[in-house]
């Protein structure tokens, strides 16, 4: 049962009726709603870290990622250097743009793209505890091929 309040004024006086009909008080009703409140935050935050993650699995994007590394460019030369179609093209920088990662910049006519590199450092951060553990097995893996080289050979 949806809460809704008797009008449109969002004064202390104004809980909504169910709340008032149960007899809460209004510091239940604040801390109710702050809470509520965290919770739509964490879940959006969730959504927009699940969509540059999302985002960034498909190789078209990733390329297009590539290229606007090297320099700002434009959608002609994107299409190029992809072989893709304009309008397919177009869809792929519109999904980076919606998530952060490429940043546009109207001269003229010409619109240049420019990739924003700072949704990529929450993914850098969630991927340098596996760095970690990668380096680790490579660092024992080296050790143990150091190991193997430091053996006598019985091949003579």
């Amino acid at each position: 049962m949806p809460l809704r309040t008797k009008s449109r004024d969002c004064g202390k006086t104004q809980l909504p009726y169910l709340y008032r009909s149960l007899g809460l008080t209004d510091v239940f009703y604040t801390l109710f709603t702050v809470y509520a409140l965290t919770a739509i935050y964490a879940m959006g935050y969730i959504e927009a870290m699940t969509t540059i993650y999302e985002v960034i699995t498909d190789p078209t994007r990733r390329r297009i990622l590539d290229l606007l590394r090297e320099r700002p460019r434009l959608v002609g030369e994107l299409v190029d250097a992809l072989n893709i179609s304009q309008p397919g093209i177009s869809k792929h920088l519109r999904v980076l743009r919606e998530a952060g990662l490429v940043d546009v910049r109207q001269d003229a006519q010409r619109r240049w793209y420019i990739l924003n590199p700072v949704p990529l450092a929450e993914v850098d951060r969630w991927l340098a505890d596996y760095r970690q553990l990668w380096e680790a097995r490579f660092d024992r893996l080296d050790r143990y091929l150091q190991s193997l080289q430091e053996q006598p050979h019985d091949d003579e």
